[in-house]
């Protein structure tokens, strides 16, 4: 059944990619701010959509904490995170009191504020809204995806660790994504190695390749592997762009080459 498309803030937004895990501390928000900069730097306009309600760490990673969100008469204008306004970011941290307030909503609040992010932002046009999500497949996830069906996300951005415990729990992500009827983009497989900074060399902290095992066995592709690098964490911390001062690190091209993958899966789905 051919879909309808839906008036509303998103009707200017033409690819939405989810980046999921079954699991927590495996970097989602990582290649979330990595893959949207990326996005950036190929010459397109981007907004990321925080859905990570107890643990809102993209502002930080792009040094946007403090912003104020405004009304207009579309509803929320988003904060841009450059000069540009070529990277817009939506997140419940910047509708925080304090950065140290918690937010312990039980799930109906929880999900009512998702749907709001979904109606009430006005993006305006972009090529690209990441949305970045909790770990797990809870009422936040069937929130997000039920807001966003109707205007037919590209798909998912399976994020996991080279461990089996972690595969593991990616791998029931999976399983949610077909119950849910989400196109699977691919598999990252985040934190593969460690790159010394001295040397460039990489160790590998962990076991290796379950990433792309698991991509393997599923059927769906394979993204890339992207190493541990102390240069990405300290421009997380700094909310510094990775993609444009650290060209030399063993992450880059991984990264880059991710967003290319995208950039083709959105080109071969052509304009909706």
């Amino acid at each position: 059944m051919e879909a309808v498309e839906e008036p509303g803030n998103l009707s200017g937004v033409r690819h939405i990619i989810l980046v999921l895990s079954g699991k927590g501390g495996v970097g989602k928000s990582t290649i979330s701010t990595e893959l949207a900069l990326a996005l950036r730097h190929a010459g397109k306009k981007v907004g990321i959509l925080d859905v990570d309600l107890c643990g809102p760490s993209v502002p930080r990673m792009l040094q946007a904490q403090g912003c104020a969100v405004h009304q207009c008469d579309s509803g929320w204008v988003p904060v841009f995170v450059d000069q540009e306004q070529s990277v817009a970011l939506m997140s419940v941290g910047f509708l925080l009191e304090t950065p140290d307030e918690a937010v312990v909503w039980r799930g109906p609040k929880k999900n009512a504020l998702i749907k709001q992010f979904v109606s009430d932002v006005a993006w305006g046009e972009l090529d690209f809204l990441v949305v970045d999500t909790p770990p797990g497949t809870s009422d936040e996830h069937l929130s997000a995806v039920e807001a966003l069906r109707p205007y037919r996300p590209l798909g998912t951005v399976l994020v996991t660790t080279p461990q089996a415990v972690s595969v593991g729990d990616v791998r029931r992500e999976l399983t949610f994504c077909r119950k849910m009827g989400l196109r699977v983009i691919g598999i990252v497989e985040n934190m593969s190695g460690f790159v010394c900074p001295h040397c460039a060399e990489c160790t590998n902290l962990f076991s290796t390749g379950g990433g792309e095992e698991l991509a393997r066995h599923a059927g769906v592709p394979f993204l890339g592997s992207v190493p541990l690098d102390p240069q990405l964490a300290r421009s997380l911390e700094e909310g510094r762009d990775f993609i444009q001062e650290f060209p030399k690190s063993p992450a880059f091209p991984a990264l880059a080459s991710i967003a290319r993958k995208i950039l083709d899966r959105a080109q071969a789905r052509g304009p909706d």
